[in-house]
């Protein structure tokens, strides 16, 4: 396999180049073929693409964590590069927050402490305590996200990528991310679904087509490029319907003329001859923007009554206390009930506790069946095929419509046959509502469900939440999100 090249030739302006690179996970899974583009100097750039398109990868083959199978990455000399990953790998949920920064760099970092004050104040994670021996999995996931974004800015990198930083961040995390990223002079690339945090500091696009295997370069900000590729969708579909209205007739007049016999025949063979010239003209048309078919949640249909009841709950207060209050709350079938409270304060765990009917104060009828959707799709085994994870969660077995269920989340033949594990964030996503449709529970329990997911299917998903006649406990940052799903009931964990 080739390797980065460090180094750029002169005094080029661009960090980062990557010259006919072609990559692949086997023979099966190709992901990016000849592929070409430049990222300058003090740049931010977007990372546009389909859910498993391959942007991670890239990622991963600027900082040589992957190699091309061809082609050549141009590195300039000295550069230092840092990544913030989607979630924090499963080996480092029990170590330390020093050590999991002193993992940051490859030589050990004695002076430690302050640098991670100074960076944690950065990502707004400040604390009434000193946080340098806590275990990363006591973090709550908003607070693991702004983990993962300061371990990316400790070393203060020439470039910094982004994987999708706003996971799992609340408006107040969001805004101050939005700001760091407007003021930081360094290069930036990011991958997310939140069009507004991007179009707030990109000044470039990269466009990777999952079909074409290509990366095409943009420049402005992110809602003009993304009126451009549409402009030229609509105009891509005008020519190919023009040419296909006279493909049609040249055929047409072929037939006809193939009957005549003589010198009609030569005529007949001229207009097929234009047909196959107008058939090559037609512009391979992106198919990148797919989305979700739109679908409902099937709700489990042999309950009724108090579903749940929630007489108190527990959680961290501003001084890291925990504290229990008292409430009444209950759902019943078609109960929507949001939990709304900041970063930190025990959202997630609450959730967990509820799905495991192990929470104090929260009563669950028996019978209920709960459907749960974890940010961190801890739900899911990642060793299973996703025909498996699909297959093991329907009342009966009915592989025709699996297969039809899990066509509607774009998870085709290929992706059905892979391990869950080797999926995407956003293919995990989708995978975890294809099993709640086919599962059919009685009470939903969603963490977080727009994280990792494409921003032009989550209408989709607001849709068939909203719809939903079973019960259902959400907890989303997304105002607007939350705003397409009738809430019967709002709990503010904070008050």
């Amino acid at each position: 396999m080739a390797k980065p090249d460090r180094q750029l030739q002169g005094k080029s302006e661009s960090v980062v180049s990557f010259e006919k690179v072609s990559f692949e996970y086997g023979p099966r899974k190709p992901i990016l073929d000849e592929v070409d583009f430049t990222v300058r100097r003090g740049t931010k750039i977007t990372f546009m693409g389909q859910n498993g398109a391959g942007k991670s990868t890239i990622f991963q083959l600027i900082t040589g964590g992957l190699h091309p199978e061809s082609g050549k990455i141009h590195i300039s000399n000295g550069l230092s590069i840092a990544l913030s990953r989607q979630v924090i790998p499963r080996e480092d949920l029990t170590i330390s927050v020093r050590d999991f920064f002193q993992k940051c760099f490859a030589e050990k970092v004695y002076d430690i402490d302050p640098r991670i004050d100074e960076v944690l104040e950065v990502v707004n994670l400040r604390g009434h305590e000193k946080v340098h021996d806590r275990i990363v999995k006591s973090f709550s996931g908003g607070q693991q996200a702004r983990l993962l974004l300061a371990s990316a800015l400790i070393a203060d990198p020439d470039l910094l990528l982004l994987d999708e930083p706003t996971n799992n961040l609340d408006k107040a995390g969001i805004d101050h991310l939005t700001q760091f990223l407007i003021n930081y002079k360094k290069t930036v690339m990011v991958i997310s679904h939140d069009a507004a945090f991007l179009n707030a500091f990109s000044d470039g696009v990269l466009y990777l087509d999952v079909h074409t295997r290509k990366v095409e370069q943009y420049s402005g900000n992110y809602l003009d490029v993304v009126k451009e590729i549409s402009a030229r969708i609509e105009k891509e579909n005008r020519k190919n319907a023009q040419l296909a209205k006279e493909i049609q007739e040249n055929k047409d007049k072929a037939n006809f003329f193939a009957h005549k016999g003589g010198q009609m025949r030569l005529v007949a063979k001229r207009m097929r001859e234009k047909a196959e010239i107008l058939e090559e003209e037609k512009v391979d048309v992106r198919r990148e923007d797919r989305i979700i078919r739109p679908f409902s949640i099937p709700a489990q249909d042999d309950i009724g009554g108090e579903l749940v009841n929630i007489s108190s709950f527990t959680v961290m207060n501003k001084k890291h206390v925990v504290v229990t209050r008292k409430v009444q709350v209950t759902l019943r079938r078609g109960g929507h009930l949001l939990l709304r409270g900041p970063n930190g304060i025990g959202k997630s765990t609450l959730l967990e506790s509820i799905a495991k009917r192990t929470a104090k104060g929260v009563q669950i009828a028996e019978e209920v069946k709960i459907g749960y959707y974890r940010q961190d799709f801890s739900t899911l085994n990642f060793e299973d095929t996703v025909y498996n994870s699909l297959m093991e969660v329907m009342p009966k077995a009915d592989e025709e419509k699996m297969r039809s269920t899990a066509a509607g989340f774009l998870i085709d033949a290929e992706a059905i046959r892979s391990k869950v594990g080797s999926l995407s964030e956003g293919q995990k996503g989708l995978v975890a509502f294809a099993r709640l449709v086919l599962e059919r529970p009685g009470l939903l329990i969603l963490d977080e469900p727009t994280n990792h997911i494409n921003f032009r299917h989550i209408p989709l998903i607001a849709t068939a939440l909203d719809s939903f006649q079973g019960a259902m406990i959400l907890v989303s940052h997304v105002k607007d999100f939350v705003e397409k799903i009738r809430i019967d009931e709002t709990l503010d964990l904070e008050l």
